[in-house]
């Protein structure tokens, strides 16, 4: 059931947290937002047999973690190193066309080749048509029902866009997120 935990995954976060937006011209998102968040973080200790990576935040908290088998190249790391992570999400809304029906879902998975410092990439996009069955602006909330029948109701976080949407229209939402890690050499 990827497929509806990505509808609930998509309008939970386009509703509560951005707001929902449609527009007249149905070829492109009347709402597109994105955010990039990036994390660093100084390798203090490692343990190649144990595949133990200690890790100290800009904050100065250390935590220590195993590290799957499936990170290639992981004896390339030194003390010192910077681990940087790269946290991107993005999400577009917009009225779909008449008998317009979505229910997709991709991602994808990178990393470093042999001999390179360890690194990796990955990435998932969820795309669903959401039809709305309520509006309540006083709430201000919108009810929308996902392509396995599903239906929630959450909060709208700007009530004007309530006046660009009906009951009955549908929406197609896509939800990207992706990740990267890498591993930089301590600077000298």
């Amino acid at each position: 059931m990827h497929r509806m935990l990505g509808f609930c995954l998509a309008i939970v976060f386009v509703m509560s947290f951005l707001g929902v937006g449609c527009a007249a011209d149905q070829t492109k998102p009347a709402v597109e937002r994105s955010s990039l968040v990036t994390a660093k973080a100084t390798v203090e200790a490692l343990n190649l047999e144990n595949r133990l990576i200690t890790l100290k935040g800009p904050k100065g908290d250390v935590v220590t973690f195993r590290v799957d088998e499936s990170v290639k190249n992981l004896p390339q790391v030194k003390v010192g190193d910077q681990v940087v992570a790269k946290y991107y999400e993005s999400v577009a809304v917009r009225i779909a066309k008449p008998g317009e029906s979505l229910a997709t879902e991709t991602s994808g998975l990178s990393s470093a080749k042999p001999g390179e410092m360890p690194e990796a990439v990955a990435a998932r996009q969820v795309t669903v048509t959401a039809s709305v069955e309520a509006i309540d602006k006083q709430a201000p909330s919108i009810t929308l029902k996902g392509p396995e029948g599903n239906v929630v109701t959450v909060i709208v976080r700007d009530p004007k866009n309530l006046e660009k949407v009906k009951v009955g229209d549908n929406l197609a939402i896509t939800y990207t997120e992706a990740v990267a890690i890498s591993v930089e050499r301590a600077e000298k």
